[in-house]
């Protein structure tokens, strides 16, 4: 009995040791990235994901960045809930920085599995598999 439960007591202290540093924003070392706005230009993010033109995004997807951009009201409760970015896809930033909103799904009975990500410094970003890839979303297109 005790041969079997040391591998699994080991097992559980790693897991809870490779969890510590989760939802912890960039160290002082590892700058972080993220959209910059400059005179009102838009200018990427320096991750490596892909980018959409927003006239691409279904049409939503529109309609959520239209509620965002006016401040809600939203059609769900956890609409603006921060997004603690657990999968660590987006650019690492600090507790707080990101927030996401559902994109309705048509025919779908719950909220789907479409989200608009939101950043601090006004970068947005879309997601049709919910969390599984990302794509920044290019407003100037």
């Amino acid at each position: 009995m005790r041969s079997r439960l040391l591998p699994a007591l080991l097992l559980a202290l790693c897991a809870v040791a490779a969890l510590a540093g989760c939802g912890s924003g960039p160290g002082p070392s590892e700058p972080a990235a993220s959209a910059t706005r400059s005179a009102g230009a838009w200018v990427p993010s320096s991750s490596a994901l892909a980018d959409v033109c927003r006239s691409r995004l279904p049409q939503q997807a529109a309609d959520t960045l239209a509620l965002i951009a006016a401040g809600g009201p939203y059609p769900y409760r956890s609409d603006g809930v921060v997004f603690e970015n657990r999968e660590k896809r987006l650019p690492r930033q600090r507790g707080g920085y990101y927030h996401e909103y559902t994109v309705t799904t048509p025919g779908s009975v719950d909220r789907g599995a479409r989200r608009v990500i939101t950043g601090a410094a006004g970068e947005r970003y879309w997601t049709a598999d919910h969390y599984g890839s990302f794509q920044e979303i290019d407003p100037r297109c």
